[in-house]
């Protein structure tokens, strides 16, 4: 939404920097809560859940390791880049490095690929180019992510998912205004930042659909009921979402009406 209405403004910068930072401790929270649920199901020694547990720290505290370490060497050698081309494969061979040395070493790869780019930004910001690159080509792999989601998608549970699905959204949508407000007074923002910041963390996709699949995949019992209700709690997200997002970024004055119709 950010992109398309071209917003710009001290509410836009702190909604991007408050959506990275959710997604992280998103992350980092859905790893260690995984870890707890396994040893729960699976075990009952109260010694194996703190192992488990300790393990899990050890597979975080890795996985920034190495986005951080790869993201040190990723602008080394491209200064030999020429044209875009190359510089979109630059950038993907660094991604699918990190990738695949995360699976190797059985480290989260959300993480180390977030990191990665949390790192190479912050190293320096004319390493921006190697996430302008990609535009090129994340539309369709957006498609491709949700046609796969989709595929996992149970129809049949759809049906029961009525009262988890409203219960869900009511916290969820609690949490992100209340938490914003509360956030906002804290911190000391203006007012009108404090009072819409929730309204532009409403969307949902792309993590909390990542998680959902990998709980799907390692709770067979459960999981199809909990990747159905994110999937279906998605679509009502994506639609309500950006609209919500979009009457925030118009009220605090970081687009306006007028922007919009000429874009």
């Amino acid at each position: 939404v950010v992109r398309e209405y071209k917003a710009k403004g001290r509410f836009t910068d702190i909604l991007l920097g408050v959506v990275a930072i959710d997604d992280a401790w998103c992350l980092i929270i859905f790893a260690l809560s995984l870890a707890i649920s396994k040893a729960l199901v699976f075990h009952t020694s109260n010694t194996f859940v703190f192992k488990v547990i300790f393990h899990s720290l050890i597979e975080i505290i890795g996985a920034l390791m190495l986005g951080g370490l790869i993201a040190c060497f990723a602008p080394l050698f491209s200064k030999f880049i020429r044209t875009q081309t190359e510089l979109l494969i630059y950038t993907l061979g660094f991604i699918l490095l990190t990738t695949g040395l995360a699976i190797l070493l059985h480290l989260s790869v959300l993480l180390a690929n977030m990191f990665l780019g949390t790192v190479l930004i912050n190293i320096n910001k004319s390493n921006l180019e190697f996430f302008d690159v990609l535009k090129l080509i994340d539309s369709p792999l957006y498609l491709l992510f949700f046609v796969l989601a989709g595929v996992n998608l149970e129809i049949g549970l759809l049906k029961g998912i009525g009262i988890t699905g409203i219960i869900y959204i009511f916290f969820r949508t609690t949490g992100k205004t209340v938490g914003s407000v509360w956030g906002g007074y804290i911190v000391k923002v203006e007012e009108n930042i404090r009072r819409y910041l929730g309204l532009g963390l409403l969307p949902q996709a792309g993590v909390a659909l990542g998680c959902a699949l990998i709980a799907k995949n390692d709770f067979p019992e459960v999981g199809g009921m909990i990747f159905t209700t994110i999937v279906a709690t998605t679509v009502i997200y994506e639609l309500i979402g950006p609209l919500c997002t979009k009457y925030a970024l118009q009220k605090v004055g970081d687009i306006t009406i007028k922007h919009h119709q000429e874009i």
